[in-house]
């Protein structure tokens, strides 16, 4: 009997051993090959790439889109095993203590109390002869490919945002360069104005018009200031960082990508994650429909059972104490009170909402592929005509030095020329980078596409 015991208690220990397993290591981000890097590479910005890739890392929204996957894999798995035959032990030791209230007929049930010992292994099989089960796992298999989908789209719009923060970032520091250049410049005009003034050839409103320009000018700095402190704080959540600076390249380094298209093909629009993900919710419910469909037809589950039963410890292994038994159960619902016509209708309205909702996708794909392309020929076309308009101003800034040589100009003049200059500076970096932008606005439109890969398929 002891030994009896000791085997149902080392049973007992090892069903309870996955309880004590090793946890999982954390989740991290599985898909490098959605950080497209052959393409952010054509910034030719190591600072960026490697920035990206210390995202790709890091970052707690790309795990979390990885953990999701894992999550419906896990419940793909969970629906196929509804297609396979289920297996279970469940055993029962309890006593039964009954009163003398039984009788069968004149023969009353003296009271009476013993153990029963009762181990059951239990075989279940629904056949699926309408192929309900296996419309259910492709259901889930579908809601799996647009989890898959929302993961790709994470990675694009993650990316995206950072490199145009990014690009930001550098820009607010050459705006600060050219911002305190200003400064230095204009505290110069100030100062020879006010030289001017002591001896009476300008008047003190000429004065006070330049100091109010240098005031002007230092509040603008503090608000480049503020711009470059906030880009660098958002910079670090999407590095996962609490504190430290960006690595950066320079502004004089940035890289405008070439070779990119002011046409599509609208084939693009199908490597959208968003198309991709409606594409399969219409698969999805459609399989749901067929499922609610099947509810009206009879079901047909195969059972048994094999074990044992006793009432003493010591003969539960005996031939006696062992019980068979098995059979088919069929079943169907002759009244559910409408809730099967109700499910059908639901799955119907939602097929006919996803396919709604697949049409949109393709016009706002379309859409928002117009508005990048728009956004990137008006942003390369001020950049080329503000790079015109700063090599004038060059120029100009050229002939008033050397005019100021031979004596035909002040240095005033020259102060007040090379402040031109360095405001045309400004307008020109600030319509490269928002060039650089719109063509990551573009990627991001075309749904992570390579840009110069765009017409292949034309």
């Amino acid at each position: 009997m002891k030994k009896n015991f000791l085997i149902m208690i080392m049973i007992c220990l090892a069903l309870a051993m996955p309880a004590f397993a090793a946890k999982n290591p954390p989740q991290k981000a599985e898909h490098i090959e959605y950080m497209n890097l052959d393409w952010w590479g054509k910034y030719k910005d190591q600072n960026l790439t490697d920035n990206l890739k210390k995202l790709y890392e890091n970052n707690y929204d790309l795990k979390n889109a990885a953990l999701k996957v894992k999550e419906n894999e896990q419940a793909v798995k969970m629906q196929f095993a509804n297609e396979l035959p289920s297996l279970s032990l469940s055993g029962q030791l309890y006593r039964d203590m009954r009163s003398s209230m039984q009788q069968f007929g004149s023969m009353q049930i003296p009271s009476y109390s013993q153990y029963n010992y009762y181990l059951p292994i239990t075989a279940g099989y629904e056949v699926d002869i309408w192929g309900a089960n296996r419309l259910k796992t492709k259901s889930v298999k579908q809601q799996l490919e647009i989890v898959k989908q929302a993961e790709r789209a994470t990675y694009i719009a993650l990316t995206s945002d950072f490199a145009s923060d990014y690009f930001n970032l550098i820009r607010a520091d050459e705006f600060l360069k050219i911002q305190n250049e200003l400064i230095k410049t204009q505290e110069d005009i100030v100062a020879k104005v006010k030289d001017k003034y002591e001896i009476g050839l300008c008047s003190v409103n000429d004065l006070l018009t330049e100091e109010r320009l240098l005031t002007t000018l230092k509040e603008e700095r503090n608000k480049h200031i503020k711009t470059r402190d906030i880009l660098i704080n958002s910079l670090r959540v999407y590095l996962s960082e609490a504190s430290g600076d960006i690595a950066r390249g320079c502004y004089n380094s940035v890289v405008v990508p070439e070779g990119i298209p002011t046409e599509y093909s609208t084939e693009i629009i199908e490597n959208r994650p968003d198309y991709l993900q409606e594409e399969a919710n219409i698969k999805r419910i459609g399989f749901d429909v067929r499922v609610a469909k099947r509810e009206f037809l009879p079901k047909f589950v195969i059972y048994g059972q094999i074990g044992l039963n006793a009432y003493h410890l010591d003969t539960l292994f005996n031939t006696a104490s062992q019980m068979f038994s098995a059979g088919v159960l069929p079943s169907i619902d002759l009244f559910s009170g409408g809730r099967k016509i109700a499910l059908l209708k639901l799955k119907k309205f939602e097929y006919e909402e996803a396919l709604n909702s697949y049409q949109k996708s393709i016009l706002t794909g379309i859409k928002e592929m117009n508005s990048g392309l728009a956004e990137y020929k008006d942003a390369a076309e001020n950049y080329k005509e503000s790079a015109n308009r700063l090599q004038l101003q060059n120029q100009t800034y050229s002939l008033m030095q050397d005019q100021f040589e031979i004596g035909a100009a002040s240095d005033l003049d020259v102060l007040y020329a090379k402040e031109a200059y360095l405001m045309v500076k400004k307008d020109e970096v600030s319509n490269k980078i928002n060039s650089v932008i719109s063509t990551i606005g573009l990627y991001k439109a075309a749904g992570g596409a390579d840009l110069n890969k765009i017409n292949e398929n034309i």
